[in-house]
């Protein structure tokens, strides 16, 4: 994994986890947000908007169930924001 993917990453758990309320840590790159850490939709919208402003990037509501762990979300961000696979 290149140092630029496990960058956004870290950025995107560390903003999952401030919306969430727990610590970084607590989330893996599988870690269901639903399911292992309690997100409901509001939190899922806060997670998106926040990531949405730290990348200047717009990203349709539509794509939010896909957003269910860390690495769906990071994949969803990156086809978004034209980062390389």
């Amino acid at each position: 994994m290149t140092t630029a993917i496990q960058q956004h990453l870290d950025e995107i758990r560390e903003i999952a986890a401030e919306v969430l309320e727990i610590e970084p840590e607590e989330i893996t790159e599988t870690s269901s947000f639903a399911e292992e850490h309690e997100a409901d939709s509001l939190r899922a919208i806060e997670i998106l908007a926040r990531i949405e402003k730290k990348y200047n990037v717009e990203i349709p509501q539509a794509e939010l169930p896909k957003m269910v762990n860390l690495r769906a979300v990071y994949d969803v961000v990156a086809q978004h924001a034209g980062w390389a696979a």
